[in-house]
């Protein structure tokens, strides 16, 4: 079928784009609701897709992870090339793995299913969502110190779970066997795979009442349109070259202020990314695979550039990347890749730090510029079994040109939610003692910073066990045009009045009754300089209790 002769009016397009949006979005509620683990339906870490049978993305969930736009196309192209010719009505496949199946780090595991008519595929429902441990040398999955994909957990090729309908309980046993929780884990599994199927029954009902040729050609029209706004976008940026670089605090193990280079070349409505002169792959598991970067941006071309755009396989056609294997940007096998998020994040502030060169009232300075992740594991002594509590907490958001960043929010790629008190004292034997916003690190400026987040924890009735990943903890979030920078984040300990601070990326850390973990999380940098504050702004600081007097007067009195 020549799907260009079929080109559908712009009404008809626009019900059926919507028709399709409308199953993502039903896909990703069903999810959030059905999923065990409160990282998924508390903070609602997960993505929901349809691909066409081509792999290409037509469209994802409003509320989708960022992160997640090219995974679920390196998903597809790893699945097309693997099962070419043996994908069946009924299946369902299953994988994980960075280095050989498309994905961007372990505890996010890739679902796909076919979607077929008369015989025929004509689309894929897709969904990914962050599993609060898939293994590995330590609980979570995710905390510094691991120095190769082995040590992450489970390896997931892409594989078939159901074939023609019919699970194969060897591969979900394998599944399960190999993670610290695994009734939470089946849970999170089948809200996925009910996701899924959900979303091919809401298709067919999208292509009975439309006919398939519309629906195909809504496909194929969705993304050349978003293509098409994508390069208009672009020719609005000034021709030229656009350069910024940044580095990472470190890796977890022994290299610390690690490069990230980017030059932005403009010509036109054609743009390139080039990240030459970024570090090598290093040993800690900060690295990243390249659908990762390309997915983050991307993201950061959206927000800049047209932030209503969909997202779909339309920009990562136009978008061109250059990155050399072997890098930090695109790692190869064995690199370490569970922290791959918070250098997503440094490459979100390098592109928009470029940008602001050219679009200087279309950025933001930079944000918290982490994932800063705390995992808590133990025994529940209230039930003798098995928890682990997993969250990535937000911090500042930028300041922009004509406002204040946001005060302890997640930014930029995460797009997820921090987690209520409520649902760590409830389904944890946790408590929760303090959680707030910290005074006074918001980068001043014409317009100030967000401000960092505080949290402490200690345990109920039990030792238990702490690691986690910060960013930003040594490098502060820069200010734009002479705002200042914001604050950086650590991870603190305290017992009676003893405090010391953790390593940035701690591995293992017992906690005893009676003490505390202390999370803090970095703030974000102003925009313009503090002497234009206007005297209505600094007042407001004044009176909320976020900034000191003794801040205040350095910043803005003298």
């Amino acid at each position: 079928m020549d799907n260009d002769k079929n080109e559908l009016d712009p009404i008809s397009l626009e019900i059926i784009s919507n028709g399709l949006r409308s199953i993502t979005d039903e896909c990703f509620v069903a999810l959030t609701r059905s999923s065990y683990s409160t990282n998924i339906k508390e903070r609602k870490d997960h993505s929901i897709a349809i691909v066409d049978k081509e792999g290409r993305l037509v469209v994802q969930a409003a509320m989708t992870i960022p992160l997640h736009i090219a995974s679920m196309r390196g998903l597809m192209e790893c699945i097309l090339e693997k099962f070419d010719g043996d994908i069946n009505d009924g299946d369902v496949f299953v994988a994980n793995d960075p280095h050989t199946a498309g994905g961007t780090h372990l505890p996010d595991i890739n679902y796909a299913m076919p979607i077929f008519v008369d015989g025929e595929i004509v689309a894929f429902s897709c969904n990914i969502a962050h599993h609060a441990d898939v293994g590995g040398m330590v609980p979570g999955s995710m905390a510094g110190g691991m120095s190769e994909i082995y040590q992450e957990g489970l390896r997931i090729p892409v594989v078939k779970l159901f074939r023609k309908g019919e699970l194969q309980q060897d591969i979900m046993d394998i599944l399960l066997l190999n993670v610290r929780v695994p009734n939470e884990r089946r849970g999170d599994h089948n809200a996925q795979i009910a996701a899924c199927r959900l979303g091919a029954r809401r298709l067919l009902e999208v292509i009975k009442e439309n006919g398939l040729e519309n629906v195909l050609s809504a496909f194929d029209q969705i993304i050349s349109r978003t293509a098409k706004r994508m390069r208009l976008a672009i020719s609005e940026i000034p021709s030229g070259s656009y350069s910024f670089e940044d580095v990472m605090d470190g890796d977890g193990i022994d290299t610390t202020n690690i490069p990230i280079c980017l030059k932005i070349n403009v010509s036109g409505d054609k743009i390139n990314l080039d990240f030459s002169g970024t570090s090598q792959q290093v040993g800690g598991n900060i690295n990243t695979t390249f659908n990762a970067v390309q997915a983050s941006a991307c993201y950061a071309l959206i927000a800049a550039l047209d932030s209503e755009m969909p997202s779909n396989q339309g920009i990562l056609d136009v978008v061109e990347i250059n990155i050399e294997p072997g890098t930090l940007l695109n790692s190869v096998f064995p690199a370490p890749v569970a922290a791959r998020a918070h250098t997503c994040q440094r490459v979100v502030d390098v592109v928009l730090g470029a940008l602001s060169k050219a679009l200087p009232e279309n950025v933001i300075a930079a944000a918290n510029g982490a994932n800063t992740t705390a995992v808590f594991s133990g025994i529940d002594p209230r039930t003798n079994q098995p928890y682990l509590y997993l969250e990535t907490l937000g911090g500042g958001m930028g300041a922009r040109a004509h406002k204040d960043g946001k005060d302890g929010v997640q930014v930029h790629i995460t797009n997820t939610s921090n987690l209520p008190v409520e649902a760590i004292e409830q389904e944890y034997p946790l408590r929760v003692s303090e959680y707030c916003f910290i005074e006074d690190t918001g980068g001043a400026g014409k317009y100030r910073g967000g401000m960092a987040l505080r949290r402490v924890v200690t345990p109920v009735n039990h030792t238990c066990i702490f690691n986690g990943a910060g960013e930003r903890f040594s490098n502060k979030p820069w200010g734009l045009f002479g705002g200042q920078a914001g604050e950086s984040g650590q991870f603190l300990m305290r017992k009676e009045r003893k405090v010391i601070r953790l390593d940035d990326k701690p591995e293992e850390v017992k906690v005893s009754p009676g003490t505390y973990i202390i999370v803090e999380t970095p703030g974000a940098g102003g925009y313009g300089p503090p002497a234009e504050r206007s005297k209505d702004l600094i007042n407001q600081d004044r009176e909320s209790g976020k900034f000191s007097i003794e801040y205040i007067n350095h910043h803005y009195e003298n």
